[in-house]
């Protein structure tokens, strides 16, 4: 996709995780796509959603006419080269990229993590988000499951008191159906879709897919249960709107999660940052 106006996320209200900060780049490079955000004073200007392979044409194509910002902050999970790449992009405006390390504790939130620099740089900064947007909601904040449904799921507990619990990891939707189609002969299907009782192979293992998601998204929120608080729900992810629908709620699909978390991490620690 490319460069777009703001999406359901940020159109008509400030994001809630974002603090006021003058011409600041929030990027977020996954695995398959990079999301990013130009963030004034009173929200986005503009958000933008680029594939991992177009990063090299960015100054050229939808950073182009993007004002020169002040700061660049953001998270990458896709590797050295894709850092290399996104730094390039950058070298026009003379500003370097700061990259958001997980800490054992920040914006709120306590990291259970054995050792917290090793957890998802995504991942932390989508905890913080969520925290933000809990504590915001009431006095006393919900625990909440965290879930980002892009190439891989990540699934992640936050208990009321802000401590991240731990987490898990699991194949995305279309990863497990083509790991299907790769490694068995008569599962080489045309894509089908969601059904409560398929009935054919394609819709059978569409919806097979969703479940085991969904399922691991549910059995974390029952870990997670205290008493009779409701635990919320909080996707984002390229699949977050295929995975919502079947979710019990509180559900709340934030397209840009981990943008508002890394955002929202300028006013942690310094060694947030590197």
């Amino acid at each position: 996709s490319r460069c777009a106006a703001p999406d359901r996320a940020a159109v008509g209200r400030r994001p809630t995780a974002a603090p006021s900060h003058m011409s600041t780049l929030v990027i977020d490079v996954g695995n398959s796509r990079m999301k990013w955000g130009l963030a004034g004073q009173r929200g986005w200007v503009v958000l933008g959603v680029t594939p991992n392979a177009e990063i090299g044409t960015l100054a050229l194509r939808e950073w182009q006419n993007l004002p020169r910002p002040m700061r660049v902050v953001g998270v990458n999970v896709a590797g050295e080269a894709a850092r290399v790449r996104v730094e390039a992009q950058l070298a026009r405006w003379r500003v370097h990229p700061e990259w958001l390390a997980a800490t054992a504790e920040g914006g709120g939130v306590t990291n259970h993590y054995a050792k917290p620099a090793q957890l998802g740089a995504d991942r932390w900064a989508a905890l913080v988000a969520v925290r933000r947007r809990v504590l915001a909601a009431g006095l006393f904040p919900p625990p909440a499951v965290v879930v980002n449904a892009g190439t891989a799921v990540t699934i992640d507990a936050l208990d009321s008191d802000g401590a991240f619990r731990g987490g898990v990891i699991l194949p995305g939707i279309h990863l497990m159906l083509q790991s299907l189609a790769e490694n068995t002969s008569a599962l080489k299907v045309p894509p089908g879709r969601y059904e409560d009782f398929p009935t054919t192979t394609p819709d059978a293992l569409y919806s097979g897919a969703i479940r085991a998601v969904c399922g691991a998204i549910e059995l974390m929120r029952g870990r997670i249960r205290r008493e009779d608080v409701a635990v919320r729900c909080f996707v984002a992810g390229g699949a977050a709107h295929d995975v919502a629908p079947h979710l019990t709620g509180p559900v709340e699909v934030v397209d840009n999660l981990v943008l508002e978390g890394v955002l929202e991490t300028l006013s942690v620690r310094p060694e947030a940052m590197r």
